[in-house]
């Protein structure tokens, strides 16, 4: 009788503030699929990620997805309807993509990753990011900053 296969799960589900703690320890880069609970995660990336698993298949990447409205950490992206794809190395956001770019996604994960291979085998820091998306309230600081000025 044959052995049954291992069923290998592509993405981690993250959905509460502990479990988004964790993933942030794990070694590598871990590419986070940040969803609103209302329209859940980007299922046309799937295969973008599943291609690019087989093709690297580092223990190195790891795949996320992680529900805005449950942790606390993701606060400023909820009420967002625009798919947003955080990307995290050493526990710091190293890179952010917005919308499914498919291309500027498999890009932006194979830099990182030989950026992180570079970092774990050589030594060196991660080049951390700030993320541009605002909660409502900076929002509207920032735009009431703006009309301001041009006045």
């Amino acid at each position: 009788m044959a052995a049954k296969k291992k069923e290998v799960v592509l993405q981690i589900n993250i959905n509460s503030q502990e479990l988004w703690e964790e993933m942030l320890c794990l070694k590598g880069l871990i590419v986070v699929d940040v969803f609103q609970a209302w329209c859940g995660p980007c299922k046309t990336v799937v295969d973008l990620f599943q291609k690019i698993r087989n093709e690297v298949g580092s223990d190195l990447l790891h795949f996320a997805v992680a529900e805005a409205d449950s942790i606390d950490s993701l606060e400023k992206y909820r009420g967002k309807c625009e798919p947003v794809f955080l990307f995290y190395a050493g526990g710091a956001l190293v890179a952010a993509v917005r919308g499914a770019n498919a291309p500027l996604l498999q890009k932006t994960i194979l830099e990182q990753l030989a950026v992180e291979r570079k970092v774990l085998e050589h030594g060196g820091q991660h080049v951390v990011v700030q993320d541009r998306a605002f909660s409502k309230e900076e929002e509207k600081v920032a735009i009431l900053q703006e009309q301001w000025k041009a006045k």
